[in-house]
């Protein structure tokens, strides 16, 4: 019912993850609403996400430049390495403004029910950086899960050995959470991680 330049921006809205029909529709009209610089805007800032964005050489995080960043930032912990599953995480820490470290994405974590190994998350370049710079330590910030934690137990598996101290983010029962609706693996890790009381 729609004239095909609606139809076809319509559908191109539902490539995005959370967008269903209605949403898309929604945004489509919005278009129509935006001037000819904003919508030239829009198109270009599409265009050039898929042109200019790569992942950095050092740490595989998203940038337009040569290197991240981060990794162009000389003022870096260079000695503390926080590694992530991905580069949005990279952006919510930055964003706190609490870690001064750097960082290294991986491609995913580990899931066999999946068919997700660990030589298809970048794992060798990882452990390639890791042999050459010289961490003091490393931190694992992954998800809470079980892709998570076996990804954690099978990179300090291969990490043992090359004198590194292997962290993982303290986890447990948010702050105001209701007991009753805490998953079990949240409450065994809270209770593996308890602190003492000062």
């Amino acid at each position: 019912m729609y004239p095909n330049s609606i139809r076809n921006l319509i559908e191109s809205f539902k490539y995005l993850p959370g967008i269903g029909e209605k949403t898309a529709e929604r945004l489509a009209f919005s278009v129509l609403d935006l001037e000819e610089e904003q919508v030239s805007l829009f198109s270009d800032s599409l265009r050039d996400v898929k042109k200019k964005i790569h992942p950095c050489p050092i740490c595989n995080t998203f940038t337009d430049d040569e290197k991240c960043f981060i990794c162009s930032d000389l003022t870096r912990e260079k000695n503390v390495l926080c590694v992530v599953e991905d580069t949005k995480n990279v952006f919510l820490f930055e964003r706190l403004g609490m870690f001064h470290g750097v960082y290294h994405v991986l491609d995913g974590l580990i899931s066999p029910l999946d068919g997700i190994n660990p030589e298809d998350i970048g794992l060798d370049k990882l452990i390639d950086r890791v042999k050459q710079e010289h961490f003091k330590e490393i931190i694992f910030a992954f998800r809470p899960s079980i892709e998570g934690e076996t990804t954690a137990l099978y990179i300090k598996r291969v990490l043992d050995g090359m004198g590194v101290k292997v962290t993982r983010l303290a986890s447990g029962v948010p702050m105001g959470a209701d007991m009753e609706y805490v998953d079990s693996l949240t409450l065994e890790r809270a209770l593996n991680d308890r602190k003492e009381i000062e």
